[in-house]
């Protein structure tokens, strides 16, 4: 046991053996050299992950729930409440599994895309600090059914040009496929009409001989209801004290410059409750605000009611439209139809408008 040789002909000779300090000391140094080898070879294992703690940054992730919610105490307290595990923090999450949930989805997305036939889209915005984000987005294309749609790659750009586009689209297909990419199964680019993504897709298509480059109909689709507006710069003020004074009709829209045709949804609300605003407007004191002013003004206007009626009839359906365009799954025949609605529904309106959108 100590490592020390002892006669064992007589008993007393092992008894007295095992009292003397001799004994004691090397049955210490002995467990002593057992614990350093076993601290030894936990540190040489490798760090086995949770399991738990895995799986919950894959839920977030999926849920695109930020891991910062973690630090929240009500959420925390619920999850151990419930799962009676210990909960991690987000910092643990971010270094130990966010890198193992990004690899175990793309080696999903590189397995069912290996040898599929694909679309690639582009689309590229500014955050709230003024970068250039921009999103690769893959899709299958498969006979009878939509196919299934990926995101590919995220990145933030230096400068927004036809250069960085394609330099981008090449990055994210040698993440796809890393042994090499597969130009010929890339067979629609799909982008907006911007001109630097124009310009970006007939260069690409030198490499992608079988690919051809699609602008998104929706985005035509919001330039139409654009030229539209041009022609219509003015509109109401906002209705003050609306609540009180029409309880039945909802709130006017706010039209958003990022979202498409929202003017139109707000030209469309004008026209509906036209007569109904303008007493409104009316029953206010023009004194009270310069908003009621330019707005009993505009109400005034004998061509304000004739050019919402106008817009509501010949150009109201574009909005919808642009919805329409927007869902997922649709056909090409659909896509097809609803752009051919539009394009009959412009060749009916009359007057300067119609012109002004077929130079454009």
């Amino acid at each position: 046991i100590c490592d020390i040789k002892v006669a064992a002909d007589k008993k007393f000779t092992v008894e007295q053996h095992v009292f003397r300090q001799k004994h004691i000391h090397g049955i210490e140094r002995k467990n002593l050299r057992t614990e350093k080898s076993k601290s030894q070879s936990l540190l040489t294992q490798p760090s086995r992950k949770c399991t738990f703690n895995y799986d919950l940054c894959q839920a977030l992730l999926s849920a695109n729930i930020p891991l910062n919610k973690l630090s929240n105490n009500c959420f925390r307290n619920f999850l151990e409440k419930y799962t009676s595990k210990s909960i991690p923090v987000e910092s643990t999450l971010r270094k130990s599994y966010v890198a193992q949930c990004y690899e175990e989805t793309m080696n999903i997305i590189k397995k069912y895309c290996e040898n599929q036939k694909l679309w690639i889209s582009i689309d590229e915005s500014t955050d709230a600090e003024g970068r250039y984000i921009a999103n690769v987005i893959i899709g299958t294309l498969e006979i009878g059914c939509p196919g299934k749609i990926f995101l590919l790659h995220t990145e933030a750009l230096e400068k927004a040009n036809h250069t960085s586009i394609a330099k981008l689209l090449d990055k994210a297909l040698h993440l796809l496929w890393p042994q090499g990419i597969k130009y010929d199964n890339i067979l629609l680019f799909l982008s907006d009409a911007a001109s630097y993504m124009v310009k970006a897709g007939k260069g690409i298509k030198i490499m992608y001989s079988k690919m051809e480059h699609v602008t998104c109909l929706a985005h035509g689709l919001h330039r139409v209801a654009e030229e539209v507006r041009k022609c219509f710069p003015k509109c109401p003020a906002r209705i003050q004290f609306f609540r009180e004074k029409a309880p039945n009709i909802s709130l006017p829209p706010q039209p958003v410059l990022t979202r498409w045709g929202t003017w139109l949804s707000a030209a469309n609300y004008y026209c509906e409750h036209f007569e109904t605003l303008k007493e409104i407007i009316f029953g206010l004191n023009r004194e009270d605000a310069t908003s009621i002013k330019i707005a009993q003004d505009l109400m005034d206007d004998c061509d304000l009611k004739s050019d919402l009626i106008y817009i509501y009839s010949n150009f109201g359906t574009l909005s919808d439209s642009i919805t329409q365009l927007e869902t997922f799954g649709l056909s090409l025949h659909q896509s097809i139809k609803i752009v051919q609605d539009v394009k009959n529904k412009i060749q009916q309106a009359e007057n300067r408008v119609r012109q002004d959108i077929k130079k454009n």
